[in-house]
């Protein structure tokens, strides 16, 4: 409510102009501008906004960019021309990179992503309608009292230090929508941002200087905006192309940051963070002291946070054996003079163990399910269950494996077709799935199923039989249970040499 307050006290002299091509949004938006406004003109597109523009002054412009007629950037680009420092707020649903670059190349102020969340925008109104109060009073200052020069050019300097501010914002912004798109990514640009300062500090470096690199390293990874999704989500090992797909982000970070003058030393240090101080890195193949200093000490930052944190395929090591895993590659990924530093002043890092690539929410399972889940069944497939059991062999959490095998299903679909046979693999698995849903089920070479369990149980095999029975196509089921721990069952290819070996065959 205070926030609301202010708001409206500091924009009830500004006026402000808003330009939206949804008519039900532009109603809904004005209406709720004019609550703080003196005053609201709205344009249904770029050209008739550009026109509004012409005719008068405001303060501030609110402005879509997909529009007909004209686009917003168009708009924007015709509108800077003429009143340089005219503020601007993009409101869109487009998030590509590019928009965001355009954004930063014609100063915008504030980049709002569509559906509209009030409580950000009101706070991106307020920090630049305090920007702007701030301006006007400036010229008023050089106006009226030359005594206050001196302070006006303190003004300067915070208003140029907020300039920056809404730069980094923007692409603090984008860092984050990044690593939104996936669990293991969300906050690791922070933490190796926060290990780069720790080890800049410990190397006696100037408070400037590890604010420095802290900032270059909450941008390390601005690259993966160009990573396709189906790479960057993959919650499991990545194929040799999939690997070299994801090395790109190096180059295209470095890109991205060095078109804009403030960032072209960062993007230097962004550049080569994925180098190796014996020359086997990437993009470039950097060696030694041709690394980037401060690239050298991201390089040991991001290596310490990716081995304390829980991935699919790795779990996680505690940080001192991170440190040590550091200090056995000192000379051949990391500069020792770093390593030295690094070892003292990670020591106490508490590590939130709470990272991991597991999922977390509907949203999280969805994604999975686009990894692991079988097509027909809508089991889990055996990936997954490769996964589980690798796991397995350090959480005990599953205790025993029950299989299950359908027989005659070959013949079965021989003679219904294959067709009829997805039918009534997917029948299979709903019935499964109703019957024991608190354990994990998977499809399993075909035609049949696997259970696991926290702890012995009883398969319902008359349940099962009787369900088959309802086709009428002469099928029946066996299970063999096995105890995981006992028969050391942790990985898949572990099982398919037990079951080989047992009384049940591979069909």
């Amino acid at each position: 409510m205070n926030s609301l307050k202010k708001l409206k006290q500091l924009c009830s002299h500004l006026s402000v102009l808003y330009v939206e091509d949804d008519p039900h949004l532009r109603d809904l938006l004005s209406s709720y501008l004019q609550k703080f406004f003196l005053e609201v003109v709205t344009a249904e597109d770029g050209q008739s906004g550009l026109l509004a523009f012409r005719k008068k002054s405001f303060d501030l412009v609110i402005t879509d960019i997909q529009m007909p007629h004209m686009n917003g950037i168009e708009m924007i680009e015709a509108i800077k021309a003429e009143v340089p420092d005219q503020e601007i707020i993009i409101l869109t649903a487009f998030s590509e990179s590019s928009f965001f670059m355009d954004a930063i190349r014609l100063d915008v102020s504030g980049y709002l992503i569509k559906p509209v969340d009030f409580e950000n925008m009101n706070r991106t109104v307020l920090r630049i309608g305090k920007k702007i109060i701030a301006m006007q009073e400036n010229k008023r200052y050089k106006q009226d009292l030359e005594k206050l020069v001196q302070e006006e050019l303190a003004k300067n300097r915070i208003l140029e230090d907020e300039k920056i501010f809404n730069y980094e914002q923007t692409l603090i912004a984008l860092v984050q929508m990044i690593e939104k798109r996936d669990t293991y990514t969300g906050g690791h640009s922070e933490r190796v941002a926060h290990y780069c300062k720790l080890i800049a500090q410990a190397m006696g470096f100037l408070p400037e200087e590890a604010n420095f690199i802290y900032r270059a390293g909450i941008l390390h990874d601005i690259g993966k905006i160009v990573t396709p999704d189906a790479i960057l989500l993959k919650p499991g090992k990545l194929e040799e192309n999939e690997y070299k797909l994801i090395q790109e982000h190096v180059t295209a970070g470095r890109k991205m940051l060095e078109k804009i003058p403030m960032y072209k030393e960062l993007a230097l240090i962004v550049g080569a963070h994925h180098e190796r101080y014996d020359g086997q890195g990437y993009p470039n193949g950097l060696k030694g002291d041709a690394i980037p200093f401060l690239s050298r000490i991201m390089i040991v930052a991001d290596a310490f946070d990716a081995m304390t944190t829980n991935r699919i395929y790795k779990p996680r090591l505690n940080h001192l054996d991170a440190l040590e895993e550091i200090r056995t590659n000192s000379g051949k990924q990391f500069d020792p003079r770093i390593v030295a530093y690094a070892l003292e002043a990670l020591r106490n890092i508490e590590i939130n163990t709470s990272n991991t690539q597991m999922p977390n929410g509907e949203i999280e399972q969805e994604r999975f399910a686009y990894f692991y889940r079988d097509q027909v069944t809508g089991l889990y497939n055996q990936a997954y269950l490769d996964l589980i059991l690798t796991q397995n062999a350090n959480s005990k959490v599953y205790k025993s494996l029950h299989f299950m095998s359908i027989h005659n299903f070959g013949a079965f679909n021989q003679c219904y077709g294959w067709n009829e046979g997805d039918v009534l693999l997917k029948s299979i698995g709903a019935y499964l799935m109703k019957k024991y849903g608190t354990s994990l089920i998977f499809r399993f070479q075909g035609d049949d199923f696997i259970v696991l369990y926290y702890e012995n149980m009883n398969i319902d095999i008359l349940g099962m039989e009787n369900f088959l029975a309802l086709s009428e196509k002469k099928l029946f089921v066996s299970v063999e249970i096995f105890d995981i721990q006992e028969k050391q069952i942790y990985s898949l290819l572990e099982f398919e040499k037990l079951i080989v070996t047992s009384s049940l065959q591979l069909k």
